[in-house]
Protein backbone atom coordinates (compact mmCIF):
# COMPACT_ATOMS: atom_id res chain seq x y z
CA UNK A 1 0.00 0.00 0.00
CA UNK A 2 0.81 3.89 -0.83
CA UNK A 3 3.65 5.16 1.78
CA UNK A 4 3.68 1.33 3.72
CA UNK A 5 0.67 3.12 5.72
CA UNK A 6 -0.97 -0.30 5.93
CA UNK A 7 1.07 -3.17 7.08
CA UNK A 8 0.75 -6.66 7.89
CA UNK A 9 0.80 -7.43 11.63
CA UNK A 10 -0.60 -10.68 12.25
CA UNK A 11 -3.47 -10.30 9.58
CA UNK A 12 -6.38 -12.23 8.66
CA UNK A 13 -7.59 -15.14 11.10
CA UNK A 14 -4.00 -15.18 12.29
CA UNK A 15 -5.36 -12.40 14.29
CA UNK A 16 -8.14 -14.36 16.19
CA UNK A 17 -8.16 -14.73 19.41
CA UNK A 18 -6.96 -18.25 20.88
CA UNK A 19 -9.81 -20.62 21.12
CA UNK A 20 -8.62 -21.81 24.82
CA UNK A 21 -9.51 -17.69 25.83
CA UNK A 22 -12.84 -17.94 24.08
CA UNK A 23 -13.75 -20.90 25.71
CA UNK A 24 -13.27 -19.97 28.88
CA UNK A 25 -15.08 -16.34 28.75
CA UNK A 26 -18.12 -17.87 26.93
CA UNK A 27 -18.86 -20.64 29.10
CA UNK A 28 -19.65 -17.97 31.91
CA UNK A 29 -21.90 -15.91 29.62
CA UNK A 30 -25.65 -17.41 30.33
CA UNK A 31 -27.98 -18.70 27.54
CA UNK A 32 -31.19 -17.56 26.96
CA UNK A 33 -33.56 -20.90 26.05
CA UNK A 34 -35.46 -19.81 22.74
CA UNK A 35 -36.61 -22.57 20.95
CA UNK A 36 -36.47 -20.18 17.70
CA UNK A 37 -32.67 -20.29 17.99
CA UNK A 38 -31.84 -23.21 15.69
CA UNK A 39 -28.03 -22.43 15.88
CA UNK A 40 -26.12 -20.53 18.57
CA UNK A 41 -22.93 -19.93 20.18
CA UNK A 42 -22.69 -23.57 22.18
CA UNK A 43 -21.79 -25.63 19.70
CA UNK A 44 -19.01 -23.28 18.16
CA UNK A 45 -20.94 -23.06 14.81
CA UNK A 46 -20.20 -20.85 12.16
CA UNK A 47 -23.15 -18.42 12.06
CA UNK A 48 -26.38 -18.22 14.16
CA UNK A 49 -29.57 -19.40 12.75
CA UNK A 50 -32.87 -18.07 14.04
CA UNK A 51 -36.28 -19.14 12.98
CA UNK A 52 -38.60 -16.66 11.66
CA UNK A 53 -41.36 -18.80 10.18
CA UNK A 54 -41.62 -22.60 9.55
CA UNK A 55 -40.38 -22.49 6.38
CA UNK A 56 -37.94 -19.59 6.93
CA UNK A 57 -34.74 -18.73 8.78
CA UNK A 58 -32.45 -16.01 8.85
CA UNK A 59 -28.57 -16.55 9.32
CA UNK A 60 -26.19 -14.01 10.68
CA UNK A 61 -22.57 -13.65 11.09
CA UNK A 62 -20.22 -11.25 11.22
CA UNK A 63 -15.99 -11.05 10.54
CA UNK A 64 -13.02 -8.48 10.12
CA UNK A 65 -9.66 -8.54 10.98
CA UNK A 66 -6.12 -6.17 9.93
CA UNK A 67 -4.74 -6.67 6.57
CA UNK A 68 -3.06 -9.80 5.52
CA UNK A 69 -1.83 -8.02 2.11
CA UNK A 70 -0.26 -4.81 0.76
CA UNK A 71 -2.96 -4.34 -2.12
CA UNK A 72 -6.38 -2.50 -0.17
CA UNK A 73 -8.32 -3.71 -2.81
CA UNK A 74 -7.69 -7.70 -2.64
CA UNK A 75 -7.40 -6.81 1.17
CA UNK A 76 -11.42 -5.83 0.56
CA UNK A 77 -11.88 -8.79 -1.29
CA UNK A 78 -10.37 -11.73 1.30
CA UNK A 79 -12.34 -9.57 4.27
CA UNK A 80 -15.10 -9.99 2.29
CA UNK A 81 -15.03 -13.65 1.15
CA UNK A 82 -13.97 -14.68 4.68
CA UNK A 83 -17.31 -12.75 6.21
CA UNK A 84 -19.68 -14.44 3.46
CA UNK A 85 -18.27 -18.22 4.25
CA UNK A 86 -20.04 -18.35 6.91
CA UNK A 87 -23.32 -18.77 5.60
CA UNK A 88 -22.53 -20.93 2.83
CA UNK A 89 -21.13 -22.85 5.24
CA UNK A 90 -24.48 -23.43 6.97
CA UNK A 91 -26.37 -23.93 3.36
CA UNK A 92 -27.56 -20.34 3.56
CA UNK A 93 -28.01 -17.64 0.49
CA UNK A 94 -26.58 -14.30 1.21
CA UNK A 95 -29.25 -11.48 1.08
CA UNK A 96 -27.53 -8.33 2.76
CA UNK A 97 -23.94 -7.14 4.14
CA UNK A 98 -22.72 -3.99 6.50
CA UNK A 99 -19.81 -2.94 6.19
CA UNK A 100 -17.22 -3.17 9.68
CA UNK A 101 -14.50 -0.45 9.24
CA UNK A 102 -11.90 0.75 11.98
CA UNK A 103 -9.48 3.09 9.74
CA UNK A 104 -7.08 5.97 10.83
CA UNK A 105 -8.25 9.17 9.95
CA UNK A 106 -5.13 10.37 9.10
CA UNK A 107 -4.57 7.65 6.51
CA UNK A 108 -5.07 8.28 2.68
CA UNK A 109 -9.18 7.65 2.22
CA UNK A 110 -8.27 6.57 -1.08
CA UNK A 111 -6.71 3.55 0.33
CA UNK A 112 -10.26 3.06 2.62
CA UNK A 113 -11.85 3.25 -0.80
CA UNK A 114 -10.24 0.65 -2.37
CA UNK A 115 -10.77 -1.90 0.96
CA UNK A 116 -14.73 -0.86 0.36
CA UNK A 117 -14.58 -1.54 -3.41
CA UNK A 118 -12.99 -4.75 -2.93
CA UNK A 119 -15.81 -5.86 -0.59
CA UNK A 120 -18.54 -4.68 -2.32
CA UNK A 121 -17.50 -6.42 -5.28
CA UNK A 122 -17.64 -9.86 -2.96
CA UNK A 123 -20.63 -9.05 -1.96
CA UNK A 124 -22.06 -8.23 -5.45
CA UNK A 125 -20.34 -11.87 -6.41
CA UNK A 126 -22.29 -13.63 -4.01
CA UNK A 127 -25.69 -12.21 -4.90
CA UNK A 128 -26.33 -10.46 -1.88
CA UNK A 129 -26.98 -6.01 -1.68
CA UNK A 130 -24.28 -4.26 0.91
CA UNK A 131 -26.47 -2.19 2.73
CA UNK A 132 -24.24 0.29 4.79
CA UNK A 133 -22.34 -0.51 7.82
CA UNK A 134 -20.16 1.14 10.85
CA UNK A 135 -16.68 2.91 10.66
CA UNK A 136 -14.57 4.09 14.01
CA UNK A 137 -11.44 5.76 13.67
CA UNK A 138 -8.45 3.87 15.14
CA UNK A 139 -5.27 3.71 15.57
CA UNK A 140 -4.86 0.51 12.51
CA UNK A 141 -6.76 -0.82 9.88
CA UNK A 142 -9.60 -3.48 10.40
CA UNK A 143 -12.26 -4.47 7.67
CA UNK A 144 -14.88 -6.80 7.48
CA UNK A 145 -18.87 -7.38 6.96
CA UNK A 146 -21.87 -8.43 8.89
CA UNK A 147 -23.53 -10.54 7.25
CA UNK A 148 -27.17 -12.14 6.79
CA UNK A 149 -28.62 -14.99 4.92
CA UNK A 150 -31.65 -17.04 4.88
CA UNK A 151 -32.41 -20.48 4.90
CA UNK A 152 -35.32 -22.90 5.31
CA UNK A 153 -35.27 -24.44 9.17
CA UNK A 154 -35.24 -28.20 7.35
CA UNK A 155 -32.53 -27.52 5.83
CA UNK A 156 -29.25 -26.66 7.75
CA UNK A 157 -26.02 -27.61 8.00
CA UNK A 158 -24.56 -27.99 11.39
CA UNK A 159 -20.98 -28.16 12.13
CA UNK A 160 -21.84 -31.52 14.20
CA UNK A 161 -24.00 -33.17 12.28
CA UNK A 162 -22.00 -36.07 10.71
CA UNK A 163 -22.47 -39.53 11.21
CA UNK A 164 -20.07 -42.64 10.91
CA UNK A 165 -19.05 -43.24 7.90
CA UNK A 166 -19.10 -39.63 6.18
CA UNK A 167 -16.77 -38.96 4.33
CA UNK A 168 -15.03 -35.71 4.50
CA UNK A 169 -13.88 -33.31 1.73
CA UNK A 170 -11.78 -30.03 2.23
CA UNK A 171 -12.85 -27.75 -0.49
CA UNK A 172 -9.81 -25.55 -0.49
CA UNK A 173 -6.03 -25.93 -0.33
CA UNK A 174 -3.95 -25.40 3.33
CA UNK A 175 -1.28 -23.72 3.72
CA UNK A 176 -2.29 -20.09 3.38
CA UNK A 177 -1.27 -18.53 7.24
CA UNK A 178 2.19 -20.35 6.48
CA UNK A 179 2.76 -18.70 3.01
CA UNK A 180 1.22 -15.16 4.66
CA UNK A 181 3.51 -15.35 7.56
CA UNK A 182 6.84 -16.02 5.32
CA UNK A 183 5.35 -13.38 2.83
CA UNK A 184 5.83 -11.06 6.13
CA UNK A 185 9.96 -11.31 6.56
CA UNK A 186 9.71 -11.31 2.62
CA UNK A 187 10.64 -15.15 2.36
CA UNK A 188 7.87 -16.17 0.04
CA UNK A 189 7.89 -16.32 -3.50
CA UNK A 190 5.57 -14.09 -5.88
CA UNK A 191 3.78 -18.10 -7.15
CA UNK A 192 3.07 -18.75 -3.48
CA UNK A 193 1.61 -15.71 -2.67
CA UNK A 194 -0.57 -15.83 -5.59
CA UNK A 195 -1.46 -19.17 -5.13
CA UNK A 196 -2.53 -18.05 -1.49
CA UNK A 197 -4.71 -14.95 -2.72
CA UNK A 198 -6.72 -16.75 -5.30
CA UNK A 199 -7.68 -19.43 -2.62
CA UNK A 200 -8.56 -16.65 -0.22
CA UNK A 201 -10.81 -14.06 -2.54
CA UNK A 202 -12.81 -17.18 -4.31
CA UNK A 203 -15.92 -17.52 -2.87
CA UNK A 204 -17.36 -20.82 -1.29
CA UNK A 205 -20.46 -20.25 -2.84
CA UNK A 206 -20.03 -22.44 -5.62
CA UNK A 207 -18.85 -25.27 -3.80
CA UNK A 208 -21.65 -24.74 -1.37
CA UNK A 209 -24.07 -24.76 -4.32
CA UNK A 210 -22.43 -28.03 -5.58
CA UNK A 211 -23.02 -29.49 -2.46
CA UNK A 212 -26.38 -28.55 -1.74
CA UNK A 213 -27.12 -31.53 -4.51
CA UNK A 214 -26.03 -34.00 -2.39
CA UNK A 215 -26.64 -35.79 1.13
CA UNK A 216 -24.31 -33.89 3.31
CA UNK A 217 -24.72 -34.20 7.00
CA UNK A 218 -22.59 -31.37 8.47
CA UNK A 219 -20.47 -28.61 7.18
CA UNK A 220 -17.85 -26.22 8.48
CA UNK A 221 -15.35 -23.93 6.65
CA UNK A 222 -11.98 -23.91 7.77
CA UNK A 223 -10.28 -20.59 9.50
CA UNK A 224 -8.42 -19.08 12.17
CA UNK A 225 -8.96 -21.99 14.41
CA UNK A 226 -7.11 -24.53 11.68
CA UNK A 227 -8.17 -27.95 9.67
CA UNK A 228 -7.51 -29.59 12.87
CA UNK A 229 -9.46 -26.93 15.35
CA UNK A 230 -12.36 -26.72 13.12
CA UNK A 231 -12.52 -30.80 12.53
CA UNK A 232 -12.91 -30.84 16.34
CA UNK A 233 -15.62 -28.84 16.62
CA UNK A 234 -17.36 -31.43 14.24
CA UNK A 235 -16.29 -34.29 16.57
CA UNK A 236 -18.61 -35.60 19.38
CA UNK A 237 -19.39 -38.27 21.43
CA UNK A 238 -20.38 -40.59 19.31
CA UNK A 239 -17.68 -40.42 16.50
CA UNK A 240 -14.01 -39.90 15.36
CA UNK A 241 -12.23 -38.88 12.53
CA UNK A 242 -9.45 -40.25 10.47
CA UNK A 243 -7.54 -38.19 8.12
CA UNK A 244 -4.96 -39.16 5.41
CA UNK A 245 -2.32 -36.86 5.17
CA UNK A 246 -1.73 -38.13 2.17
CA UNK A 247 -4.99 -36.62 0.74
CA UNK A 248 -4.66 -33.43 1.97
CA UNK A 249 -4.47 -30.75 -0.47
CA UNK A 250 -2.40 -27.59 0.44
CA UNK A 251 -0.14 -25.17 -1.12
CA UNK A 252 2.87 -26.17 -2.55
CA UNK A 253 5.55 -24.00 -1.35
CA UNK A 254 3.93 -24.01 2.62
CA UNK A 255 5.71 -27.26 3.40
CA UNK A 256 9.19 -25.72 2.71
CA UNK A 257 8.26 -22.82 4.64
CA UNK A 258 7.32 -24.82 7.71
CA UNK A 259 10.42 -26.66 7.69
CA UNK A 260 11.91 -23.61 7.49
CA UNK A 261 9.90 -22.48 10.95
CA UNK A 262 8.21 -20.00 9.20
CA UNK A 263 5.24 -20.52 11.22
CA UNK A 264 2.74 -18.31 13.00
CA UNK A 265 1.98 -17.87 16.98
CA UNK A 266 -1.89 -18.66 16.19
CA UNK A 267 -1.04 -21.92 14.74
CA UNK A 268 0.68 -22.91 18.21
CA UNK A 269 -2.49 -21.53 19.68
CA UNK A 270 -4.43 -23.88 17.97
CA UNK A 271 -2.08 -26.96 18.53
CA UNK A 272 -2.26 -26.26 22.47
CA UNK A 273 -5.79 -26.37 22.39
CA UNK A 274 -7.14 -28.67 20.19
CA UNK A 275 -3.59 -30.80 20.05
CA UNK A 276 -4.53 -33.29 22.73
CA UNK A 277 -7.44 -34.36 21.16
CA UNK A 278 -5.19 -35.65 18.10
CA UNK A 279 -3.49 -38.86 17.75
CA UNK A 280 -0.70 -38.69 14.73
CA UNK A 281 0.48 -41.75 13.38
CA UNK A 282 2.82 -40.02 11.28
CA UNK A 283 6.37 -38.38 11.59
CA UNK A 284 5.85 -35.32 9.93
CA UNK A 285 6.71 -31.83 11.46
CA UNK A 286 5.55 -29.81 8.48
CA UNK A 287 2.78 -32.04 7.87
CA UNK A 288 1.36 -31.28 11.30
CA UNK A 289 1.80 -27.73 11.20
CA UNK A 290 0.11 -27.76 7.52
CA UNK A 291 -2.73 -28.80 9.39
CA UNK A 292 -2.38 -26.85 12.69
CA UNK A 293 -2.19 -23.43 10.22
CA UNK A 294 -4.52 -20.84 10.30
CA UNK A 295 -6.57 -20.34 7.65
CA UNK A 296 -8.04 -16.89 6.63
CA UNK A 297 -10.68 -17.38 3.56
CA UNK A 298 -10.35 -21.01 3.78
CA UNK A 299 -12.31 -23.68 2.54
CA UNK A 300 -15.49 -25.50 3.25
CA UNK A 301 -15.05 -29.27 5.05
CA UNK A 302 -17.64 -30.90 4.18
CA UNK A 303 -19.73 -34.22 5.91
CA UNK A 304 -20.50 -36.16 2.96
CA UNK A 305 -22.94 -39.78 2.60
CA UNK A 306 -20.16 -41.98 1.35
CA UNK A 307 -21.72 -43.31 -1.17
CA UNK A 308 -22.34 -39.61 -2.56
CA UNK A 309 -18.66 -38.33 -1.68
CA UNK A 310 -17.41 -39.75 -5.39
CA UNK A 311 -19.49 -37.54 -7.11
CA UNK A 312 -19.69 -34.62 -5.12
CA UNK A 313 -15.54 -34.32 -5.24
CA UNK A 314 -15.88 -34.96 -9.09
CA UNK A 315 -18.02 -32.42 -9.17
CA UNK A 316 -16.09 -30.13 -7.18
CA UNK A 317 -12.93 -30.91 -9.38
CA UNK A 318 -14.77 -28.47 -11.69
CA UNK A 319 -14.21 -25.48 -9.74
CA UNK A 320 -10.87 -23.39 -10.40
CA UNK A 321 -9.53 -23.89 -6.27
CA UNK A 322 -9.51 -27.61 -5.98
CA UNK A 323 -9.60 -29.79 -2.37
CA UNK A 324 -9.81 -33.10 -1.85
CA UNK A 325 -11.68 -36.45 0.05
CA UNK A 326 -9.22 -36.14 3.38
CA UNK A 327 -11.27 -38.78 5.23
CA UNK A 328 -14.02 -40.01 7.10
CA UNK A 329 -15.90 -40.23 10.38
CA UNK A 330 -15.32 -43.48 12.51
CA UNK A 331 -16.95 -45.21 15.59
CA UNK A 332 -16.15 -43.46 18.67
CA UNK A 333 -12.24 -43.77 18.88
CA UNK A 334 -9.70 -42.72 21.88
CA UNK A 335 -8.65 -39.95 20.64
CA UNK A 336 -11.11 -37.28 18.43
CA UNK A 337 -8.90 -37.26 15.79
CA UNK A 338 -6.78 -40.12 14.18
CA UNK A 339 -4.33 -38.65 11.45
CA UNK A 340 -1.96 -41.34 9.57
CA UNK A 341 -0.58 -41.75 5.84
Amino acid sequence: MKENIVFCKGGGCTAKLGAGVLHKVLEKIPKKADPNLLIGYDSSDDAAVYKVQEDLAIVQTLDFFPPMVDDPYTFGQIAAANALSDIYAMGGNVISALNIVCFPESYDMNILGEILLGGAKKVQEAGGVLAGGHSINDVDVKYGLSVTGTIHPDKIYPNNGGKPGDKLILTKPLGVGIINCAKRVNQASEAAVEKAIQSMTTLNKYAADIMKKYRVHACTDVTGFSFLGHLSEMVDEDKSAHILSSRIPYISEARAYAEEFLLTAAAQRNRNFFGDGVKFEIEDFAMEEILFDPQTSGGLLIAVDASDADALWKELCQLEVKGDIVGEFVDKLPKKIVVSE
